[in-house]
Parts: C-alpha cells; structure tokens; sequence
C-alpha cells in the first residue's frame, strides 16, 4: 500500500469567517492565563461575570427537579409553560408589560443567542444595521455572520449616549432593517426614558425598522425599571432581549428570552429550532423560580453593588478618570485623561505593571477610544486591593 508523504493543504474556511475577528475578551482572557500560568496574579476587573449566588430556592429547585428521574429528556424549542409563564408574570409586575406567554415569550440559552436568532431570522444579504457605537460587539459580529451592512450610528457623552434621530432621518434608511439598541447602555450606564423609547417607536413605525432592545441591566443600580414593549404601538415593530445572568446572578445558566409580537417569534423559532434544541427541563424550573423572587432580593443585590461602585469610582479618580456618578448597570465607565493616547496604552500598562485588567473602551466602537470600563463583578476586598496595586504604580 503506497502512503502519502504529501502534505495536503488545509481546507479552507468559509468567507463569512473573514468578516469578523475572535472575540476580543476570548483573546485576552487566553492572555492573562497565561501570564498567570507563569506566576502573575492577576486582577480581573474586565468581565461582567456576577461573582454572587443565585438564590438558594432557585439551587434548591434545580438540584430537586435535576432528582427527578422524568425530567432528563428533550424538552420543547418553546421552553416549558411555566418558565413562560413566570416571563410573562415579571414583565407584568416589573415593567406593566402584558405579554402572553404562549405566543409573545421565547424563552433562549442566554440573550446573546438570541441576537444571532433575530439577526437569522430578519436580515437578508445586503440589508443595512444600525448598530449604536460605543455597544456590545455582538451586534455586528452576529449582523456580518447574517449577511448584512452594519451601519453604526454615534452616541456620545454630549448626546447623553442617546442616538440623534434627527441626523437619523435625515440620512438614506431605505436599506435599513434593524435598528440595535440596549438601554439601560452597556457600556456606559446610561438609562432611558420614556420620551426616547416612544421617539425611537415612531422613529421605527415610520421608516419600517425593527428595533431590538437589549434589557438585561434593568435591576442593577436602577429602580426605574422601563421595557421598550411598555410603549404604545412598540409590539408591532420592536422586539426585547432579557436575561437571568446579570439580574439573577446565574450568567453561566445561560438562561434569557425574546419578547414581542406573535408573529416576529414564529419567524425566531424558524431558526431557533434548527439550531439547538430545548433547555435542561429542571433548569427551567428554577429560572422560573428566580423569576418569582421578591423586591428584597434585587434590593439586597444592590446594596452590594452600591458598595463596590463607590470602591470602582476611587479607581477611576486615582487613574483621573471623569465619570457619571449616575451610572447604573455592571460596570463604571470613565473618561481617561488627556495624557493617554488612548485607552488601550492605559489598560496595558495596568495589566503588565500592576497585574489588573481593566478593560478598554475601544472594543465597543471608536467612540470608546477614551474610556475604560471597569466591573463590579469582584468582591470589594479585591477591588481595594487593585485600588492600592493602581497607588503603587507609578502611573
């Protein structure tokens, strides 16, 4: 039998792999476990992983429903009725949203899923996305992966980091098929108000735009909680993600949801049920749970996290950072000093001087080339400890 020496050529990716990178924290994260392999101990102040528990009735119930011999097998692309039902019941109680949880509620793995599913399910090759700049690197990732234009439109410290409709419309929105927004705004931590979210659904209506609203700070640091489907006249033209990772500290159960009109969440399932199937069945169970969860355990989250802002906001007046104490969300975001060239030398320099990674704003559009942002996902014991490792510096 004649064996080949030859090396054969790799088969090559397909083009779509071309139109996006590795995701930036997927790199990083690499890095620094690498440098902490070789000795460094290193603060990672960078992700907006909740450190805390989810509470100990929704353990109890999934380890309780994880017992039950029944529960093992596949389970429906439309989630079970009472994880539907539970969304339905905190959108009413929290945000006086009436959504029926048959055929207004998708349950997901994680909102993040569903960016990519409404980015399947409503873009064709050519359409044109409005993506907010500084925003989640996700929406255009999953926008190229689609087939479509990002079209990225500024939001800026001067424009309360709310879009200008009126620059807007005043521009060509014939292609334009989505419209990407997410407040309370990761990564600046700035709310919306009822008066944006009613221009932005008469904005859509008029210009036949889906807008998609990306919800999943809405309890932490905020009492104001708003929904995006709240406004009259929204259902027909929005949709809004939610999720359990921040709000109910359970990021790696990757549990979330899509709301809106009937219709848009048939077009979702399309997808959805081609490409994975239903959630873990005592999972679901106890997302339900934590969905029934009372004030006082947003309130007890919070007094933590208030805790650590204050601890994050000395950080960011050591390093001479200008910040909005009115923030709310995961995260601080600040203003770098005019010495900086820009963020990336700052976050750098932290990371290989005083072993903390901080992370940079320009990996949220070029309109975070002067801010960084920090997490309050780290007990306030280690955030003093970055504190004091930022004094010894030398910066």
């Amino acid at each position: 039998m004649e064996i080949l020496n030859e090396t054969l050529p790799l088969i090559c990716a397909s083009s779509r792999t071309d139109a996006v990178q590795e995701y930036y924290f997927s790199h990083k994260l690499r890095e620094i476990e690498q440098m902490r392999r070789a000795g460094a101990d290193i603060i990672n102040l960078g992700i907006g992983s909740p450190d805390l528990p989810p509470s100990a009735d929704t353990v109890f119930t999934l380890t309780k429903g994880a017992s039950n011999p029944k529960n093992h097998g596949y389970q429906s692309y439309q989630g079970i009725g009472e994880l539907r039902e539970a969304f339905a019941g905190w959108y009413k109680r929290y945000f006086n949203v009436e959504l029926d949880p048959c055929t207004e509620i998708l349950p997901l793995m994680g909102s993040k899923e569903g960016i990519m599913h409404i980015s399947m399910a409503f873009i064709n090759p050519g359409d044109e996305v409005l993506v907010p700049d500084p925003g989640y690197p996700t929406y255009s990732s999953a926008t190229k992966l689609s087939g479509g234009v990002v079209r990225n439109y500024s939001l800026t410290k001067g424009g309360e980091w709310y879009p200008n409709i009126k620059e807007l419309e005043e521009s060509d929105l014939s292609r334009v098929k989505i419209m990407w927004i997410n407040y309370p705004h990761m990564p600046t931590g700035q709310k919306a108000t009822v008066k944006l979210f009613e221009e932005l659904v008469t904005f859509a209506r008029r210009h036949s735009i889906l807008l998609c609203n990306d919800n999943p700070y809405s309890f932490i640091l905020n009492k104001d909680h708003l929904s995006l489907l709240s406004i009259d006249g929204a259902k027909e033209v929005a949709l809004e993600l939610n999720s359990l990772s921040k709000s109910h500290n359970m990021p790696g159960w990757r549990v979330g949801m899509i709301a809106g009109h009937s219709a848009y969440i048939k077009d979702i399932i399309k997808i959805k049920s081609n490409m994975d199937s239903g959630m873990f069945k005592p999972l679901q169970l106890a997302a339900a749970d934590a969905l029934s969860s009372g004030d006082e355990w947003y309130e007890s989250l919070n007094r933590v996290y208030a805790k650590r802002a204050i601890i994050a906001g000395r950080i960011l007046e050591q390093l001479g950072c200008r910040y909005d104490k009115g923030q709310c969300g995961l995260f601080l975001w600040g203003e770098i000093p005019h010495y900086y060239h820009n963020a990336q030398e700052l976050t750098e320099y932290l990371l290989h001087n005083a072993s903390l990674f901080i992370t940079p704003g320009f990996i949220f559009g070029t309109n975070g080339q002067r801010y960084i942002r920090i997490s309050l996902c780290a007990p306030e014991e280690l955030l003093e400890s970055a504190l004091e490792r930022i004094r010894r510096s030398q910066l």
